[in-house]
Order: C-alpha cells, then structure tokens, then sequence
C-alpha cells in the first residue's frame, strides 16, 4: 500500500499529475482541491495516497491531507460511487457545502454534479449522514474552492489554457459541450487553467 509520496511535481494536468520519487515517476489522479494548492512544476510536494488495484490497473489517487483522504475514502464506500465519481465530488463542490447537503437532506444541490442523479444523491445522504456526523462545516476545511491559489507557472497561449480547462472538465465527468460553453462564458486573459476550472466549478453549482 502506497500511502503517502513525497517528490519533485513534474507534470500537472488536471486532473492527472506526475510526480518523481526516488527515481521513479508516479502517475497520481487528484480532485481539483489538489491543483489549487500545488506548487510550480520542479518543486517538491506531498500528497497523502490512495492505491486501487484493479484486474486491469493499479491506480493511485493523490490528496493534500490525510482528512481530505478520509473523506474520498468514504465516499467509495457508498453503493455505486467508485475512485472517479469520488473525485467528481470532491472537485466539483467545496467539502464544507458537500457535508452541509448531505446533513440537511439536499439532494438538489448534489444532483447538479456529472454523474449523480436523484437516486444516487439520495443514497449518498442516507448512507453518509451519520458516518458524517463528525464533521461540520467549520471543521471540513479541505474545500478546493477556498484553497490556497495555486503557484503560477509559465504563461501559456490563451487557446491552450481553455481547451486544457474544458478537457479537465470532461475528464471530471461533464458534457463536452457543457464544459466548452462554461469556458467560453467566463474565461479571462490571463487566468491559469486551474483558475478557470474553479470558476467554471463554481458557476455549475
């Protein structure tokens, strides 16, 4: 079990990244809160880890603290969520506002996450409202959306940064055609693609 890696970040592109450790590259998925707070390319990181071995893969899932891990933990553990809609979760809506639905009941606000209908959302409260029962909203603070901003690298054509922001959108679980027009309506000369994917999170929910 890999559970925690500290190395150079060599690659960041969301929502998959590439860090160096004792020689060896490992390829890490992390949910946007993650992005938010790592630093440039070349510079050393730690993310506390999550290894899945599957007949097909081995997959290892990246988080900025080990709280942030116990929440993708047990959000997996919930009938018919799996590692990827996990970290649709956990990128799509802050962690305070995540405990917050599921403590008052509110599916609607859940239901406008890519691949959550009425009957997962429901699961997810029913299931979760007592293994949640720890945590409230002042204490959850791994939320992506108020994170430290993330370190900017070097710029890059403005064409580049919003087709990188629209297929980290659809590699989260959204529409192409969904994400291309959140993109369009709110993208601005000079924003990072991570920052255009927290504005184009914020704005879908």
């Amino acid at each position: 079990m890999i559970g925690r890696l500290r190395g150079i970040l060599l690659e960041k592109k969301a929502p998959y990244l590439l860090i160096e450790a004792g020689g060896v590259g490992y390829e890490v998925e992390a949910p946007m809160s993650v992005f938010y707070r790592l630093p440039e390319v070349g510079v050393e990181t730690t993310l506390y880890t999550h290894f899945v071995v599957r007949e097909d893969a081995q997959l290892l899932y990246g988080f900025s603290d080990a709280r942030e891990r116990e929440l993708f933990r047990t959000l997996i553990k919930v009938n018919g969520v799996g590692p990827k809609l996990g970290l649709t979760l956990l990128s799509g809506i802050e962690a305070s506002v995540f405990v917050r639905c599921v403590h008052d009941g509110d599916s609607s606000t859940l239901v406008k996450l890519p691949g959550v209908g009425k009957k997962t959302a429901e699961r997810l409260i029913v299931e979760l409202k007592d293994k949640l029962s720890k945590w409230d909203s002042a204490s959850a603070q791994i939320d992506g959306l108020t994170g430290t901003p993330l370190g900017q690298g070097l710029e890059k054509q403005a064409a580049d940064t919003e087709q990188e922001a629209v297929s980290a959108l659809v590699a989260l679980g959204y529409k192409p055609q969904e994400a291309s027009k959140v993109i369009g309506r709110i993208k601005v000369e000079g924003l990072s693609s991570e920052e255009l994917i927290r504005q184009a999170l914020r704005s879908m929910i």
